[in-house]
């Protein structure tokens, strides 16, 4: 089989492609894209068997390419988030990774690939998927986070606040579990509903659920006291007291 990759992330991809080439002689890598452009562009010269596509590209997501290409290869989709992987599943119409991903995954993935007999069903997908190219709920319903050699799907329910410390990020369940976390602040901040969370500044944003009491500062800071409680000192920065009393309302 041929094999194209699309993958916007150096290391994912190299990675992807060296486990491909030791345990899999029988694919062909023939091309590796990092974005909806370049791949648009290798699809128009090359008809590749299966693509393993990362669902955030450099310049945007990865249904942009179905929407404007017609694609009959086999997808496994890989990516680090389940929300748009599970609703891409559930089409019926393609296999998904989670990254990091692992050799047993692949192999299952290469396997199905191997003994389909209907190609991808590109308006299925999509439609799955919204007009959009995004799932049918606006807002994150779960993350995967790891904790040694396990992947544990947290529900975004079970979670209390999102924190930086020593220039990493972690998830702080209501359990009092405490997971680290590579995706940026900013991009947690626009996939949650913020009805339910709010970003009281740069390095944290805390649920409503989790809040116990506000204590006023001087210098018209607020201070948070949440369950469970927190290794640092959880205060609303000032330019954002307004809009967090508005918000706890």
């Amino acid at each position: 089989m041929k094999v194209l990759i699309v993958e916007d992330e150096l290391m994912a991809r190299e990675s992807l492609a060296r486990t491909i080439r030791e345990h899999f002689p029988d694919l062909e890598i023939i091309g590796m894209t990092s974005s909806v452009r370049e791949t648009l562009a290798f699809l128009e010269g090359h008809s590749p068997d299966l693509i393993f596509m990362d669902v955030e590209l450099s310049d945007g997501n990865c249904f942009e390419i179905f929407r404007r290409a017609h694609v009959s290869a086999d997808v496994v989709m890989t990516t680090a988030y389940d929300n748009y992987a599970v609703k891409a599943f559930e089409a019926g119409s393609v296999d998904y990774l989670l990254k990091p991903v692992e050799l047993s995954d692949l192999s299952r993935a290469v396997e199905r690939c191997r003994h389909r007999t209907e190609k991808v069903d590109i308006a299925a997908l999509l439609s799955a998927l919204g007009q959009n190219g995004a799932p049918d709920s606006s807002y994150r319903s779960r993350f995967i986070v790891h904790l040694g050699e396990k992947i544990i799907p947290l529900n975004t329910s079970d979670i209390a606040y999102f924190y930086s410390e020593n220039k990493s990020n972690y998830i702080a369940s209501t359990s009092g579990a405490r997971y680290i976390f590579d995706a940026s602040m900013d991009s947690i901040a626009e996939e949650l509903d913020p009805r339910v969370f709010f970003r009281i500044s740069r390095s944290c944003i805390v649920s409503m659920n989790a809040i116990r009491s506000i204590t006023r500062q001087s210098g018209g800071r607020l201070l948070v006291n949440a369950e469970p409680s927190p290794s640092f000192e959880m205060t609303v920065s000032r330019a954002r007291v307004d809009d967090f009393l508005k918000w706890i309302e």
